[in-house]
Order: structure tokens, then C-alpha cells, then sequence
């Protein structure tokens, strides 16, 4: 056994170990499967001062600490295959305070990301931070990949949302930054360095989460639209008459895969190249009449002008939800398809011109590849999916793909964008990181990271290799 491991059964409980094999595969992973998951010992603290606990450990033994949260990441930031102490925080689940006041909640960081909405819910205010994995992901993990999801649009990234974090570092100091303040003007703000780090500058134990108004009645409508420069207009069109929630975006074989893969009812018998999902707010029923002429009349215009083909409107709360399967199912309806997936992000000006370059360069250089599009196009991220060809080994298909990422860097470097929107780097992602950062960006990280953790024990060989 591991000297660390009997110096961690010296000063935590034994609820907190998971020693099984089954219990180091499922801790030691996240939903990349990229990687065989070998940590040394499985922790799950339960209170600050147990995390304090294990990094004291960690810190004078030297070895490395791998902090886990719901495991839903897609960039093997979670992945433990040398080891390492997999930190999971999965026992501290806790909403520990709410100030009506300032509309904020204290959360622990193994809050599940949907019990943190239905909560808002029940003080009749709103967490507008939304993607497929709310049911299972975590606060903490949130916050360590500066999640986005479906509503970027009009409320932002998780960043926008924390007012305060409570961080054990590499040591076991614990900082508490910025702690709720709406204004704090005293030097560097440590709590926007922790967000987007990927556990690799200090482990996220608490947040204070700031809440918002609940949206007014969502009106959802989904459109069919010929071309993608169609698209952008359509979204120029909305704009312009309402504030959108959402602007979402699948192409025509994305929805033949939800179609294969579960019982849906498609939206309109039209059958288009792209669609388009937006979501806005009726506002107060007294001006529901108003909001409803100015919805058709944009509607017709779009029409008129031949940007739409077809489209619905939902008409309920249970047609609303619905038709946002439509988008929210593609994931899982192409998972046996085994995609290959790329996460990407342009300015929204920039989407057409990038989506064409992508597209021609794969249909070149592998043909008879299947893409499968679809996105948060509003604020410019799309999600690239090749599916693996069904005469081809799974193995020679990502050696393939690990190819076509450089080339679609490239173009994404041309177009001043990034190679990863909202799902960290992690493992997967390292070696693109030069096409997104300077040279003189990834030193200064490195230099930030040596600052936080000289003996290099936090999540090593995530983002960079020092």
C-alpha cells in the first residue's frame, strides 16, 4: 500500500475511502473514456477541513491530487491514470445558506447543478446556467470549467454567476475570494483565476452563487432554414424585435438520429438542411397580445424573405419542453454512432465562414465521413461530431480523427476562435492549446501555476505539461 494512503486513513474517517476497483474505474474517469483510470486511493470528503486534510498529505508526500466532480466532463480533465488521489466531492452536497437580500445561495461544491435551480425555483428566482448534464454534474466542476450550456446568449457563463469561492489550494490554506461582494476593487480577483482552471490551481470546496428574476412564460419556436447564412439572418431578424433566451442550432441528420434513435414527432413535415431553435420570454400576461403580433410578424418577414422554410410555435409548457428535445437529445441519439467531437468557437459574425471551411476540408480529405452539427450558435460555439464509418476499427478512426483536430485548429486559429468552448482542455485538448494561446499566454499560466503549486501535485498534466 502507498504510504499516503496510511497517512490519509490516519486523519479522515472511513466513510470517506472508496477502495474497490469498480469504485476507482467510476471515480477515476469522466465521460471521455479516452483514458484507463488508475488512481491510487478514492477520497470523498465530507467537510472543508477533510479536504484541508488531504492536501496536507498530498503536499508533503508529494504525490498528485485529482479533483473530481459530477464526472460529465468531455476533455478528460477528471481522468486519475497515474495513481493519483482522486478528490471527489460528491459527500459535500450541502446548500448551506440564502440571503433573500442579495438573491445569494452558499453551496458546497458537490451540489448537484439541477438541485441548485430547483432550489432558485423555490425562492421564485431563477439559476440560468442549463446544459443536458444538470442532472448529474456538479457546482464545483461547473465552476472548474466555467460552464456554459443552452442560454449563453442572454445570461452568460458560470463565470457571471459567482460571487464568491471558497478554494483549498495545494497546501491546504483555504482563501476565501472576493466573498459575495458586488464591487471589490482591492487588486487581483482570485475568485476569476479559480474559474476555468480545471482543478489545476486549487480545489473549489464552496461558491456563493448569485440568482437572477425567473424568466416570463418561454415561448419556444424552432424553424427550418436552407443555409447557414440563412441562419445567421434569421438570428439578426429576432434579435432585433425581442431578447432571445436561447438560439440553437441542429442540422437535418442530427435530427434523422434523434428520429432513429428514440420516438419523437418532427416539428413540420418540411424537410430542411439546418434548424434553428429560439426560446424567449412572453413577458407579463397583460402584454401577451403585443408579443404575440410582433412574434408573427418577424415570422412572416423570415418566411417572406425565404430564410425559413417551415416552423412551429410552441403553443403550451409541455409542447415547449418538447420541442427542446428536439436539440437536447442529439448527444445521446449519436452515442452509438461513436462521434468524434470537437468543441468549438468563432465569433457568431464568423460561423458561416468557419462552418463552410470545416466542412469542405473533412468532405476532402475523408470522404464519406458523416458530420453531424449542431450547437449554441447564438454565441458561437458549435459542437463538430464525425461519426465513426461502420467498416472502420474504432481504434484507426480516432488516430484518424486526432489528424482532422489539427487541421480544424488550424482554421479555427485563422478565424481568431478557440478549440474549446465550454469543455476545458483537460488531457484531450493540450496539444491544440497553441492554437488558441500565445506562446507568451501558456508561459504566463505556467508561471500562475507554479505560484499556486510549486510541487505541480494539482490535477498535473491537465491544460499544459510543465
Amino acid at each position: 500500500m502507498f504510504p499516503w494512503v496510511e497517512a490519509l486513513k490516519s486523519v479522515l474517517p472511513a466513510v470517506c475511502f472508496r477502495d474497490s476497483d469498480d469504485d476507482k474505474a467510476s471515480f477515476g474517469r469522466d465521460w471521455t473514456k479516452h483514458h484507463e483510470p488508475a488512481p491510487s486511493v478514492v477520497v470523498l470528503p465530507g467537510s472543508v477541513e477533510e479536504v484541508q486534510a488531504v492536501m496536507r498529505v498530498a503536499y508533503e508526500h508529494e504525490v498528485a491530487v485529482v479533483p473530481s466532480g459530477g464526472r460529465t466532463g468531455l476533455s478528460g480533465g477528471a481522468v486519475a491514470a497515474n495513481g493519483e488521489i482522486v478528490l471527489a466531492l460528491d459527500r459535500m452536497n450541502q446548500i448551506l445558506d440564502y440571503n433573500a437580500i442579495d438573491r445569494q445561495v452558499r453551496v458546497q461544491a458537490g451540489v448537484v447543478t439541477q438541485a441548485l435551480q430547483e432550489f432558485a425555483e423555490q425562492q421564485g428566482l431563477f439559476y440560468p446556467v442549463d446544459f443536458a448534464s444538470a442532472g448529474s454534474s456538479q457546482i464545483g466542476g461547473n465552476i472548474a470549467t466555467n460552464a456554459g450550456g443552452i442560454k449563453v446568449i442572454r445570461y452568460g457563463m458560470t463565470r457571471q454567476w459567482v460571487q464568491g469561492l471558497k478554494v483549498v489550494l495545494a497546501d491546504g490554506r483555504v482563501i476565501d475570494a472576493n466573498q459575495g461582494l458586488y464591487k471589490n476593487a482591492t487588486g487581483y480577483d482570485l475568485r476569476h483565476l479559480m474559474i476555468g482552471s480545471e482543478g489545476t490551481l486549487g480545489v473549489v470546496v464552496e461558491a456563493q452563487i448569485q440568482l437572477t428574476s425567473q424568466p416570463h412564460d418561454p415561448q419556444v419556436v424552432v424553424l427550418g432554414v436552407p443555409s447557414m447564412a440563412a441562419v445567421m439572418e434569421v438570428m439578426q431578424a429576432f434579435r432585433a424585435q425581442f431578447e432571445l433566451n436561447a438560439f440553437e442550432f441542429f442540422s437535418k441528420n442530427a435530427l434523422a438520429a434523434l428520429e432513429e434513435h428514440r420516438s419523437i414527432t418532427r416539428p413540420f413535415e418540411t424537410d430542411s438542411e439546418y434548424y434553428v431553435l429560439l426560446e424567449m420570454d412572453k413577458g407579463e400576461p397583460e402584454h401577451a397580445d403585443i408579443f404575440e403580433e410582433r412574434l408573427m410578424a418577424v415570422f412572416e418577414t423570415v418566411m417572406e424573405a425565404g430564410l425559413v422554410e417551415d416552423g412551429v410555435i410552441s403553443q403550451s409548457t409541455q409542447q415547449a419542453q418538447d420541442l427542446w428535445v428536439l436539440r437536447e437529445g442529439i448527444s445521446e441519439s449519436i452515442a452509438p454512432k461513436i462521434p468524434y467531437k470537437n468543441d468549438i468557437s468563432v465569433l457568431p459574425s464568423k460561423v458561416p465562414e468557419m462552418l463552410k471551411a470545416v466542412e469542405e476540408h473533412v468532405n476532402k480529405s475523408y470522404a464519406g465521413w458523416e458530420i453531424v452539427w449542431f450547437g449554441h450558435i447564438g454565441d458561437g460555439n458549435l459542437h463538430l461530431n464525425i461519426l465513426k464509418p461502420a467498416d472502420m476499427e474504432k481504434a484507426d478512426f480516432f488516430k484518424a480523427c486526432h489528424g482532422v483536430t489539427h487541421d480544424i485548429s488550424a482554421i479555427i486559429k485563422q478565424l481568431g476562435g478557440s478549440v474549446s468552448a465550454e469543455h476545458g482542455v483537460g488531457l484531450l485538448k493540450k496539444e491544440y492549446l497553441g492554437y488558441s494561446r500565445s506562446e507568451d499566454e501558456v508561459q504566463l499560466m505556467k508561471l500562475i501555476k507554479q505560484a499556486f503549486d510549486p510541487k505541480g501535485i494539482m490535477n498535473p498534466g491537465k491544460v499544459f505539461d510543465l
